[in-house]
């Protein structure tokens, strides 16, 4: 039996990653197995498992891995890692944030040109042949207010500049943000919302953010600004939304994420006026394996020096 640490890629795409190990020179310092996400991780890999990637496993499934000590998670969000029993004190949980770093700022711009531009009603008239003039709404002076502004929220108060739109928004230390006109700790989330032409959640899922926007929140919005949720779906109540956007409290929202995924076809997201429903597209992109297995070979270089690996999650914070 090899004596070499095996590090486990339970996914499907693993092309990319044996590249970048390849690449980086790793590859012979440690042993790699390979198993799809639709199947179990043999015994005898469990047992020698010093190092994982995954999507996800099933309930248990860390608990037959003794010699695990690294757990590189395929996602930013880790809320289906954190609270499980079999995730011991002594795994290291990473979370794959940064991946997203361009391709979800570009996407939640995006968003903002759907609400303010008439370009679906233009590709509507032109079905029908139907030459219709319409007012595009400028962006230029409106406020963005960014509810939890980290990697990717610094990136797109970077970009909104130059479409000379005012940031401001909320962060757990207060501490300023480059291209952010105004950052408030959390206590001051009316404060953002009071002054905000568009709210966007970029929030992780913790205790503290679930049913974050719920009535009163969405309340405190002003009647003509919007709500974008880029984050976790489990920071909306969704009955209370489709209210707000039904009675006139706020004018709509723009929604990439949510708490049941696919959305049922029978949810009131779908045929409520003013909710646009996005099927989880703001961070895809198809790079996104290229720029995982970037972290995850500089983990694996840390963890084999015995280093502390990049992007690990704060149990506690619950990211």
């Amino acid at each position: 039996m090899s004596d070499k640490p095996l590090l486990v890629l339970w996914i499907d795409s693993a092309e990319p990653y044996l590249e970048a190990l390849a690449a980086a020179g790793l590859a012979d310092g440690v042993d790699v197995a390979v198993v799809p996400m639709a199947e179990p991780v043999p015994e005898p890999l469990a047992a020698r498992a010093a190092a994982l990637v995954a999507w996800r496993s099933p309930p248990g499934a860390l608990a037959a891995m003794p010699n695990l000590r690294w757990l590189q998670a395929m996602s930013a969000g880790v809320e289906m890692w954190i609270g499980r029993p079999d995730l011991r004190d002594d795994i290291v949980l990473t979370a794959a944030r940064g991946v997203h770093r361009v391709s979800m700022p570009e996407n939640i711009l995006a968003a903002l040109f759907h609400l303010t531009k008439p370009i679906v009603a233009a590709a509507l008239d032109q079905r029908e042949a139907r030459w219709t003039r319409r007012t595009s709404v400028p962006l230029a002076g409106r406020t963005l207010g960014i509810l939890g502004i980290g990697t990717i929220g610094a990136e797109l108060a970077r970009k909104a500049a130059a479409l000379e739109i005012r940031v401001i928004g909320t962060r757990r230390s207060g501490v300023a943000v480059p291209g952010v006109d105004q950052v408030f700790t959390p206590d001051r989330t009316d404060d953002v919302l009071a002054e905000s032409d568009f709210v966007l959640l970029l929030m992780p899922s913790t205790g503290e953010t679930r049913d974050f926007m719920n009535a009163r929140r969405l309340s405190a919005m002003r009647r003509d600004a919007y709500l974008l949720n880029f984050g976790r779906g489990d920071a909306v109540v969704d009955a209370d939304l489709v209210a707000a956007v039904r009675d006139g409290t706020i004018a709509g929202a723009v929604l990439d994420v949510f708490r049941q995924e696919p959305l049922p076809s029978d949810h009131p997201f779908w045929t409520t006026p003013g909710i646009s429903v996005w099927p989880h597209v703001g961070g895809l992109h198809p790079y996104r394996d290229a720029l995982v297995a970037e972290l995850v070979v500089e983990n694996l270089r840390r963890f084999l020096a015995g280093e502390p690996l990049s992007q690990a999650v704060d149990r506690a914070a619950g990211y």
